[in-house]
């Protein structure tokens, strides 16, 4: 029900994205850090990093780190993302953003040997606003793939920034895939 909504709500913005520009309201120039909690059958807890960088009005690059480790056990994981975005302004306060990244698992080798370390790749759509001029938010639906070993899965990712001054804020996310539930909340520089 939640991704048919999200779905309406693109299909429904698209016509107005053919003459809007680049929302000006919004940067896709941040470095963020912060903590990072995944709830599933084996929860997890630890620390992330992520940027973003524009380099033309509609398009930036992204990436991010996180490090976890896995409740009660000795077992951590870390996860790399790397990527490419497209920001289409559909009016002076949003815009309709698309994304396609690289994504890496890594959770090192088991009691055999054998490494757990799968290449997958995401893509996400989704819309970026500013909500009132401290606060701005974003709804995605995306895909990802790990392949033979993870799997693929749909998920759809919430978030928003309360902005204290121009540059400083702190950020907070939501991703939903299956079963799994992961939180992200830190600060925020925005430039």
């Amino acid at each position: 029900m939640k991704a048919s909504l999200l779905a309406l709500g693109l299909a429904a913005a698209l016509p107005f994205a053919a003459s809007a520009q680049s929302a000006s309201a919004l940067s896709y120039n941040y470095v963020e850090g912060g903590y990072v909690s995944t709830n599933s059958d084996l929860d997890a807890d630890g620390f992330a990093a992520r940027g973003s960088v524009a380099f033309h009005p509609n398009f930036h690059v992204f990436g991010g780190f996180q490090r976890q480790d896995v409740d009660n056990t000795p077992v951590d994981f870390d996860e790399w993302r790397i990527g490419i975005g497209y920001n289409h302004g559909i009016s002076q306060n949003a815009d309709l953003v698309t994304r396609v990244a690289y994504e890496k698992f890594d959770a090192g080798r088991d009691i055999f040997g054998n490494r757990y370390d799968p290449d997958g790749f995401s893509v996400e759509v989704g819309l970026r606003g500013a909500l009132a001029p401290q606060l701005e938010g974003y709804a995605m639906a995306g895909y990802e793939d790990y392949g033979d070993f993870y799997g693929d899965d749909f998920y759809g990712r919430l978030g928003a920034q309360w902005k204290f001054t121009p540059n400083w804020g702190v950020s907070g996310d939501v991703k939903f895939a299956g079963g799994d539930t992961q939180w992200f909340v830190g600060p925020r520089f925005t430039w």
